[in-house]
């Protein structure tokens, strides 16, 4: 239900906080992370920003959100058997509006929870551009790939110390507006915390330890809404197999979900070597990116077998829009303008919503058990 009058706000914001369970202020036990794993269908999904956004801003703000473009969207994420996708936000957003915010997110979960997905909502993110900025975003950077994302918190408000309190509103407002509803799956607190962008944008010389030292903060204040859902945040870089060699930040991921997730792009001996340097923590495995044809990850090789591991598996981007990541890493240094990729590198829907591969969306349908098949289709 969306928010219409001061009582409802009031309700979305503070009764989550009043009836709240105590025992979801701690990090969940093995035990209590695979009871909530096993009461999932196999998880099946994709990073999701709508065709006509070029970042998170321009998916939430007021100006911009656009409800019938996600419900299209998420309907052809239906179609072929997915149920959930990952989904960025963005603190300024909150800061910005926090009641408006809140009910812009409200109507894109029910959108979603009308094509049965349940998304993973991510709260923080250190990829991509250090400064962001609310109101209109440039157009898309002709051939490059994912020209216009945005860092949550951005460089200048991650360095400011007197600025965390804000994040810390935005972090416990969030997490406790939607802190039992179930149409939320998860809640990924930080998306590669660790990553310095190759030294592409301004950021602070500090940045692993400034993030090192707020993402447990980051858990903590996620951890005092007392959410239903389970918390995570994905190692993507270095050795997960030997805890000795583990960086600062990847032993705080680890030891701070309640489910484990990961990225990877490589191909399928990588993936399931990964997976396998994971199994030993005894909790769930969810694969929060993956799929970069040009690098080897595919939904052919990597999806079956991901099923076989009991992976959770969510590739990168759903329809080719203006994020342009269907272009490879590469077009940061060598922009596709005069040419096209032979193989496209990310998404699954073509601009007009056809599938870019038919054989991958069969094999979606095929390897979860639902979706709706067009007419004439064969797996």
């Amino acid at each position: 239900m969306l928010i219409r009058t001061p009582l409802l706000a009031f309700l979305l914001f503070v009764a989550p906080l009043i009836f709240a369970q105590p025992s979801s202020s701690s990090r969940w036990s093995e035990d209590q992370a695979n009871a909530w794993y096993a009461r999932q269908a196999w998880l099946v999904g994709a990073n999701y920003v709508p065709s006509d956004a070029i970042n998170q801003l321009e998916m939430f703000q007021a100006a911009t959100f656009d409800p019938a473009i996600n419900d299209r969207e998420l309907g052809l994420a239906e179609s072929i058997g997915m149920n959930t996708m990952r989904v960025f936000l963005q603190d300024q957003l909150w800061q910005q509006d926090p009641q408006g915010f809140v009910k812009r997110l409200d109507a894109f979960l029910a959108i979603a929870s009308r094509h049965h997905i349940k998304p993973i909502l991510v709260l923080f993110d250190s990829c991509w551009e250090s400064n962001p900025h609310l109101g209109p975003q440039h157009p898309p950077i002709p051939g490059v790939h994912n020209s216009g994302w945005v860092q949550s918190p951005g460089a200048r408000e991650l360095s400011d110390t007197s600025y965390e309190p804000h994040l810390k509103e935005y972090v416990v407002g969030i997490v406790s507006a939607f802190a039992n509803d179930d149409r939320v799956l998860a809640w990924d607190i930080w998306n590669e915390p660790d990553n310095t962008n190759g030294s592409r944008f301004d950021e602070p010389a500090n940045k692993v330890e400034l993030v090192a030292a707020m993402l447990p903060r980051a858990f903590e204040w996620a951890r005092s809404a007392h959410p239903s859902q389970p918390l995570t945040s994905g190692v993507w870089t270095g050795n997960w197999s030997d805890p000795a060699q583990e960086s600062a930040v990847t032993k705080i991921q680890l030891a701070e979900s309640d489910v484990i997730s990961f990225h990877n792009y490589g191909w399928p001996e990588e993936f399931e070597a990964r997976v396998r340097s994971l199994q030993s923590l005894h909790r769930p495995i969810i694969c929060t990116e993956y799929m970069a044809r040009g690098s080897g990850s595919t939904f052919d090789t990597i999806l079956p077998l991901a099923k076989q591991l009991n992976v959770a598996a969510i590739n990168w981007g759903l329809v080719a829009g203006k994020t342009q990541t269907w272009l490879p890493w590469d077009s940061w240094q060598h922009p596709y303008v005069l040419s096209q990729p032979t193989i496209w590198f990310h998404e699954v829907f073509r601009h007009d919503d056809t599938p870019y591969r038919q054989r991958e969306v069969d094999l979606m349908r095929q390897l979860t058990g639902r979706g709706i098949p067009p007419t004439g289709s064969t797996n």
